[in-house]
């Protein structure tokens, strides 16, 4: 089952398709937002950023293609998929190389459409999960001091306590200190989920952990 809180805005020019998709999609309680135009997609107000976007190929102005290109300059992640009544081989491939997550030739049948979608919107689901678990890694790792990241830095960098304590001029006691400190504010299980939670963050000693 869709999520019903996932919203997929649909670009097509064809006020009937729209409609059309609109209905079917509200079968599964799935929110639509309707967009003649790639304009009119930029300008409307929005609730929220879509989970996915249904883009026609051609229309009027920008066409989804250039409008696929446009979101990736702007770094956009928003999955789409594409829709047309004329395809061909090499659009397709372009489509789905730059990242396109379906490429649908007109006329479809609407549970292609529907598995399309679906595999938008768990995409973009788990990219945003992804990305607020970095968000609140980065706000734990604010509250750590400069020398319990620098422990934590060297530690990702596969160094015993006894070799931190001698690079960095402190007792290996102190050295395990700051470790559980870290441990202990990062809200890591044991070292091994502190390294990785390091990985993530990528950290690097030599960078400086001060700021």
């Amino acid at each position: 089952m869709i999520d019903e809180r996932a919203v997929v805005a649909v670009i097509d020019d064809d006020q009937s398709i729209r409609e059309a998709l609109q209905g079917m999609f509200e079968t599964v309680a799935l929110k639509a937002e309707l967009y003649g135009s790639v304009e009119e997609y930029l300008r409307g107000s929005k609730s929220r950023p879509a989970n996915c976007i249904v883009l026609d190929v051609r229309l009027p102005g920008p066409s989804g293609l250039d409008f696929q290109a446009q979101l990736a300059e702007a770094n956009s992640q928003t999955p789409i998929v594409f829709i047309t009544a004329h395809a061909d081989i090499p659009m397709s491939v372009r489509a789905i190389k730059a990242g396109a997550i379906g490429f649908l030739t007109k006329p479809f049948r609407d549970q292609e459409l529907l598995d399309a979608v679906r595999n938008g919107i768990e995409h973009d689901r788990a990219r945003r999960a992804e990305v607020q678990a970095l968000t609140a890694l980065r706000s734990r790792f604010a509250s750590l001091t400069p020398r319990e990241r620098e422990v934590m830095a060297l530690l990702a960098e596969g160094r015993m306590t006894k070799q931190i304590a001698g690079q960095i001029g402190i007792s290996a006691m102190t050295v395990r200190v700051h470790r559980n400190q870290a441990i202990s504010k990062m809200g890591a299980r044991s070292i091994a989920d502190l390294v990785r939670m390091a990985d993530k963050l990528e950290l690097q000693s030599s960078k400086g952990q001060s700021d």
